[in-house]
């Protein structure tokens, strides 16, 4: 056995202390909103925030002897796991301190579903609550869009040469782009675009008549894919075709990947054209509104007998926003699309899985796994006629190798396992039918947020049990940090010394 010491949990704490002062300082924001707005909320986020950046301090100062200390590989895995729940319990104390989420388990929930950019909800009075805690509701979807850890690489010299294996395992897909080659300033770009992006929404929004503070959250909500809403009935609320036409082109941008963004900003469009899972993405979202909104007109699978009121229009109108809000993960609700007769409300259930794509801020599967998966299967035709020949998957006319073709496999498997053991969970508990069951995993473990039966766009989860909410609020965990960077951690070969 080695003395060698196989995890240094001084520097672990360090940077968690780092964080945790970033989330104290964005948590003592929505003070400007309880101040202006007289909500009553203004001790109970002092009180937050005081004790966040207390903790942060501490840990800070009593492991700074850790601060030129190198992170490694198994330190990368516990820092993005320990960082994001100790990121989600700081950040239930706004609630749980103003009493405005007094349950606990309520309130993790939401704070998870907040930071995973779910967007699944307790709350059965949204208009009610405070304008402060719908603030900070929004913020932390907007921290977690792009992540904690991308943000504090960004603003923070502290994680050096580690930096790179923390981003590396709190991005989103198979394949982490940089644009720079110093991942600092690949970062700081990173945040720029997302900061952009946030403030040109927020301004278009209002000049489409949305009040500042119905603008700003839903910016904050757009761009992070995350879909809480200041509204009880989410964007349906507003029944204005500009107000979802521009959130629908938002959301596009939010779940194209942010490298490919930055080179339409460089000018470099042909990058766009040129890139395999963008022209998938683009043709899966036209291909899905063509094949809904007809069914969604003639209603075919109309079980009432009753008419449907949609014109041609309307239909695609409505199917347009859902398709690209539930693509994209983001959530939003311009209709209850499971009033829509059973075969979109199937079709909305296999999109739970999809996701957009890699390196955006969506979650799900993420269509270059699906292309990859596409393309290997086709390709597996042709290896069986010659299986002398070699016949590798290209992408973006480039062969990929194997070991990402073995780590998707992966991925897919432990994606779909765990599927059907939440869905297992779930159904186990009582109250619980099976729709509700499987859909709540699959719209949590994919950080979509609705999802079918007593869980549709027009209901909350919190009628589910404590225990469901626990079991939904780790999936949603899992999901957002990509499956392998949680699930290594209950690995014994994460633990062992060779």
């Amino acid at each position: 056995m080695s003395n060698k010491k196989l995890i240094n949990y001084g520097v672990i704490g360090y940077v968690i202390g780092s964080l945790l002062l970033i989330n104290g300082f964005l948590m003592a924001l929505p003070l400007g909103f309880s101040i202006y707005h007289e909500d009553g909320m203004t001790s109970s986020f002092l009180i937050s925030s005081g004790i966040t950046l207390f903790v942060g301090l501490c840990l800070r100062f009593f492991l700074r002897k850790f601060k030129e200390a190198e992170i490694k590989r198994r330190e990368g895995f516990l820092i993005v796991t320990v960082s994001w729940v100790s990121m989600t319990l700081f950040g239930t104390l706004p609630y749980v301190i103003s009493e405005s989420i007094p349950n606990f388990s309520n309130a993790f929930f939401e704070t998870m579903s907040g930071f995973s950019t779910t967007g699944a909800s307790i709350l059965n009075n949204i208009e009610e609550m405070p304008h402060s805690i719908l603030f900070w509701r929004s913020m932390t979807q907007w921290i977690g869009g792009m992540g904690i850890i991308v943000l504090t690489i960004a603003v923070l010299p502290l994680l050096g040469i580690g930096g790179m294996e923390l981003f590396v395992n709190e991005a989103p897909g198979p394949t982490k782009d940089k644009i720079h080659p110093r991942i600092k300033e690949t970062a700081k770009r990173l945040w720029i675009i997302y900061l952009f992006l946030t403030l040109s929404e927020m301004i278009v929004l209002m000049f489409c008549g949305m009040s500042f503070f119905d603008a700003i959250n839903h910016a904050l909500t757009t761009t992070s894919t995350g879909g809480f809403s200041t509204k009880q009935t989410s964007i349906a609320h507003f029944n204005s075709p500009l107000i979802e036409a521009v959130i629908v082109i938002f959301m596009f941008i939010a779940g194209t990947n942010f490298t490919l963004i930055y080179f339409g900003f460089k000018g470099k469009i042909n990058k766009l054209w040129r890139n395999d899972e963008f022209k998938w993405y683009l043709f899966a979202v036209i291909g899905f509104i063509l094949l809904l909104t007809p069914a969604v007109y003639f209603d075919i699978t109309n079980t009432t007998n009753t008419t449907n009121s949609f014109s041609l229009l309307e239909s695609f109108r409505y199917v347009s926003f859902q398709v690209v809000s539930i693509i994209t993960t983001t959530g939003y609700a311009s209709g209850i699309f499971t009033d829509w007769g059973v075969f979109a409300t199937f079709i909305f259930f296999l999109l739970l899985f999809t996701g957009a794509s890699a390196g955006s801020t969506s979650g799900g599967m993420k269509i270059v796994r699906i292309v990859i998966l596409i393309k290997n299967g086709f390709l597996e035709f042709k290896r069986r006629i010659h299986p002398n020949a070699i016949v590798p998957v290209h992408l973006n006319g480039k062969a990929i190798g194997n070991k990402i073709i073995y780590n998707l496999l992966a991925f897919v498997f432990l994606y779909l396992l765990m599927f059907v053991t939440g869905s297992i969970i779930m159904a186990a508990l009582p109250g619980v039918d099976l729709l509700t069951a499987i859909s709540a995993v699959a719209t949590s473990l994919g950080n979509v947020g609705p999802g079918i039966s007593t869980v549709d766009p027009s209901q909350s989860f919190e009628h589910l049990p404590d225990t469901g909410k626990w079991v939904l609020s780790f999936l949603m965990l899992f999901g957002r940090l990509e499956l392998f960077t949680v699930a290594v951690l209950f690995s014994p070969y994460f633990w062992r010394v060779n």
